[in-house]
């Protein structure tokens, strides 16, 4: 019998790892860009064209590659940084895996060039698919340029894949905001198509945090500042008014690398407990020193998950820096740290570490919490719940308009008795079949989901002036997606105008809605992102979105008028037996299974 194992060629195992590594345009800005960092530079530009589909380049000023090494860095598993495997243990550079590079050849068309401080030419690589097309010298810049052309272009079934240009867009800035976050002693600039979206000097947190996200941070942020023998914590948290109703200004850093941490995400969400409005989440920003040893960096291929080897105290510390934070800014109750009793007389008669301290005085405190944070931890739509029972917000009703429906047309009348709402979710009616069931939530949604599609393919919807315009800040990424879906938002009806650094004018709304225009807005486009992974074309996502945010909700009670519109409405859609996303829309319960019951 032949031997059926055998090694895999480099050009396939690079594909492999390419998938690990690069699920997206973001995955190789990420990937490049840390790379600068850890070659030292001090200016680091980033070039986008289509998102990245077309072109990626970055370009540092950093120590740069010989020849040698430049050619070596196409290689899998070639590193710089580790030599032993204790070496994995002292990590505090960016990348160390030695397939970024690699990976990403496999999977483009990349162009290097590079020269060190020392040398008078630099080098050239071209590289596609693996394969060297060409080495040469070339006079260049010290440093390094890294061209990615054409993304995935021997890999059609990924690069179907892509989202729309507009969210993997919103996935690069979010990426370069994070990396731009974390190391504010560097320079850095984003290009997208020739125009200039970011030139970030080097500055402070706070300046970076001003320049990344607008002015008005300017006087909203509270300093965090914890340092015990276990880890050291610093950055900035945003006082609860700057609080948003959507999730993405919430970064949490670990030796200058963005984690994902839900864990910690909960001990900050506990410490401003009390002082937020339901549904909003706050800003922050915090950076977490801790020894190498005490934490497991290869958790995951993109390096954002993280185990620590006890997470139990980490979380305690965390928890009490911002509960400090809030309370030393008048945010909270004070908490007098430098005079507390107990731990005056804890450090001084037990050899109890100021870490261990924090674990068992908050074990203490909120036993309950620790043992049971994961019940505590609410996923509603993928989001934490905080609430805070003296706040309460109007709730917004949208009613259904009543010139695009035609009066339900009666059959006879079996089918106009009976009509009444159920439990404030369904609409009850008699027909000749038996008993019909709607849910008016879902019927809506396919009504202005066919509406709204409607006009994203050439009808334009009515806008409604607003008396009061409103101006609405975004966070970068949520910016450049809107920027690149203007012209089917405002299809939609909405009206706005740009009004500074990542910021919009919205001057109208949707005729058809009625609410806040900053909170409708807003909603519009964290439900596009909510839904981005259903690689749904640009206007159907679009439309599902809007129908989600404005339809009517289960729970609102309506009125004989508006459920015969409803009703009218939903049998004149071309398919009304589902909403958008596949949810029966109504069911008939037949009269021969009424009659069964009774036995007749």
């Amino acid at each position: 019998m032949p031997d059926l194992i055998q090694l895999l060629p480099d050009s396939i195992a690079n594909q492999i790892a390419a998938g690990e590594v690069v699920q997206r345009p973001a995955s190789a800005v990420k990937e490049l860009i840390e790379n600068s960092i850890d070659a030292g530079a001090t200016h680091i530009k980033l070039i986008v064209k289509e998102a990245g589909k077309s072109l990626l380049q970055v370009i540092d000023n950093g120590q740069g590659m010989s020849e040698t090494d430049a050619r070596m860095s196409l290689e899998r598993h070639a590193t710089s940084k580790i030599r032993t495997a204790e070496d994995l243990f002292r990590l505090r550079t960016m990348g160390f895996r030695g397939e970024a590079l690699a990976s990403l050849a496999a999977v483009s068309q990349m162009e290097i060039k590079t020269r060190l401080a020392t040398e008078e030419l630099g080098t050239w690589l071209v590289v596609e698919g693996s394969e060297v097309k060409k080495q040469e010298p070339v006079a260049t810049e010290k440093g390094t340029s890294i061209s990615i052309k054409n993304l995935f272009f021997n890999i059609p079934a990924r690069r179907n894949f892509l989202k729309p240009n507009g969210v993997e867009m919103s996935h690069i800035t979010e990426e370069f905001t994070r990396l731009a976050l974390a190391h504010p002693h560097i320079s850095f600039s984003l290009i997208q198509h020739d125009e200039l979206l970011f030139d970030l000097p080097f500055a402070k947190l706070s300046q970076r945090i001003v320049n990344l996200f607008g002015k008005n941070y300017q006087s909203q942020l509270a300093p965090v500042q914890e340092e015990t023998t276990l880890i050291k914590i610093s950055g900035y948290i945003g006082r609860p008014e700057l609080a948003k109703k959507k999730r993405g200004e919430q970064y949490i850093f670990v030796n200058h690398r963005f984690i994902r941490n839900n864990y910690l995400g909960h001990a900050i969400a506990s410490a401003y407990q009390g002082l937020l409005p339901e549904n909003s989440f706050p800003f922050y920003a915090l950076f977490i020193e801790i020894d190498p040893k005490h934490i497991d960096v290869n958790v995951h291929p993109t390096k954002t998950e993280i185990k620590f080897d006890d997470e139990r105290t980490v979380y305690g510390i965390v928890w009490s820096a911002v509960k400090q934070a809030l309370g030393s800014h008048n945010l909270s109750p004070a908490i007098d740290f430098a005079n507390d009793v107990n731990l005056v007389s804890k450090l001084n008669t037990q050899p109890l570490s100021r870490d261990q301290y924090y674990a068992e005085q908050f074990s203490t405190l909120n036993k309950s919490n620790l043992q049971n944070w994961e019940k505590m931890f609410e996923q509603e739509s993928g989001t934490t719940r905080l609430i805070d029972s003296r706040q309460t917000e109007p709730k917004i009703t949208y009613r259904v308009e009543s010139s695009i429906n035609q009066p339900l047309v009666s059959s006879g009348p079996e089918e106009d008795q009976g009509l009444f709402q159920y439990r404030k979710k369904f609409i009850v009616r008699a027909t000749r079949q038996g008993i019909m069931f709607i849910d008016q939530q879902a019927a809506h949604e396919r009504i202005l989901f066919e509406k709204y599609l409607l006009h994203l393919k050439g009808v334009p919807g009515h806008s409604q002036q607003s008396l009061f315009p409103q101006t609405l800040t975004l966070s970068a990424p949520d910016f450049a997606l809107t920027m690149e879906m203007e012209k089917e938002i405002l299809a939609l009806g909405f009206r706005f105008e740009l009004f500074g650094k990542n910021a919009i004018l919205i001057s109208g709304m949707p005729a058809e809605v009625s609410g806040n225009e900053k909170e409708l807005f807003e909603g519009l486009i964290e439900q596009f992102k909510n839904q981005a992974e259903l690689h749904l074309p640009l206007r159907e996502n679009l439309a599902q979105a809007l129908a989600k945010r404005t339809s009517i909700k289960s729970g609102q009670k309506l009125s004989v008028e508006e459920m015969e519109s409803l009703a009218a409405g939903l049998f004149s859609c071309p398919n009304p037996n589902y909403s958008p996303d596949g949810k029966q829309t109504f069911f008939v319960l037949d009269s021969s299974k009424i009659e069964n019951y009774f036995l007749r």
